[in-house]
């Protein structure tokens, strides 16, 4: 049995994570924090959670554990990891430390020295199904963000195979529920505010999420496509429908790109390719770990609807879904 602590579990991702582990026939959940709310019951903040009681991060008892999860800002994971990991424990990080291989691309993005940069080369980019011989026996595991699991899942085989126009551009117009700008209050989060609404933000080459996605790209491709990246938050509580306008380089069309994805992700257990005229939606994925992908050709572009559960495939399950990796389990154990 894998015992494992969750640094942040009182957020929405820290929910789901507890929610699966809490199911999950290999794992047993050791600890779990929260700052704001130590001292409560996890089940006080979910009614749907175990009782759990969370405890402040300084507390947590590494020594009776395998692996830790950390759904924390960036900035406060790095810290908590390199504890983790002198103590000998394995580390999952959900938020956005250990992404990025550059310091100084980490410090333009996010506007602070990296707490850990020697960390950076040994971690590991856990979008699993691309990085599986990687992930087995790795002791950091970055995980992706919910966005660009959604937009580099389907490019990537495109993008390897040469079948996307350089220099592009790729545009991936993305739409997320309200739960991935996370528990804590902000006006634009309100109800009000977001009920009946439907807001770009980030437009442009804002968003941080842009610079994994381009460092993904790079390092597939000698001459990767421009990505230009349209985040939009969307009046529902979860779900990524990320619609990619990809130009086909010259030999490609619709059918040859189908068939390269089919083929790729054939038993894949989490990514789908939808028939010829099914289009992805939100229903195809929320609650689940799956990235559903539909295609339509309209020469020489080629659209890609792809569709996740933000705090699962985008979080959570992808987390979990790493650590059955990292210790040689089922990948799907837990999931669904």
């Amino acid at each position: 049995m894998i015992r494992a602590g969750i640094y942040g579990a009182s957020g929405y991702t820290g929910f789901e994570l507890v929610r699966i582990l809490a199911g999950h026939p290999a794992a047993q959940i050791a600890f779990v924090t929260g700052e704001s709310s130590a001292g409560a019951s996890l089940a006080d903040l979910c009614p749907t959670a175990p009782a759990l009681d969370l405890i402040p991060a300084g507390q947590a008892p590494l020594d009776r554990v395998e692996v830790v999860f950390l759904c924390l800002p960036q900035g406060a994971a790095a810290p908590t990891a390199v504890r983790a990991l002198e103590a000998g424990v394995r580390v999952i990080d959900l938020s956005a430390d250990f992404r990025l291989r550059n310091p100084a691309a980490y410090h333009g993005w996010y506007g602070q020295e990296h707490p850990a940069p020697h960390l950076l080369e040994k971690s590991v980019y856990g979008l699993t199904e691309l990085a599986r011989d990687q992930l087995f026996s790795a002791r950091l595991v970055a995980n992706p963000g919910c966005y660009p699991t959604s937009i580099l899942l389907p490019l990537h085989p495109l993008v390897k195979a040469g079948a996307c126009a350089a220099p592009g551009p790729v545009i991936a117009d993305s739409k997320s529920g309200v739960s991935g700008a996370g528990r804590a209050p902000r006006q634009n989060t309100h109800f009000v505010e977001v009920s009946g609404n439907l807001s770009p933000y980030a437009i442009g080459r804002t968003h941080r999420h842009l610079a994994e996605m381009e460092q993904a790209l790079t390092g597939w491709s000698p001459m990767p496509p421009e990505l230009v990246f349209s985040p939009h938050l969307l009046p529902v509580p979860r779900g990524i429908l990320s619609t990619l306008y990809v130009p086909l380089a010259a030999g490609w069309n619709g059918e040859s790109a189908r068939d390269l994805l089919e083929t790729n992700y054939a038993g894949e257990p989490f990514v789908r390719v939808l028939p010829v005229g099914k289009l992805a939606t939100l229903a195809h994925a929320n609650h689940t770990n799956r990235c559903v992908i539909s295609l339509t050709a309209v020469q020489p572009t080629l659209i890609i609807v792809s569709v996740i559960d933000n705090l699962i495939k985008g979080a959570a399950g992808q987390a979990v879904q790493n650590m059955n990796r990292v210790f040689g389990l089922d990948e799907s154990a837990g999931l669904i």
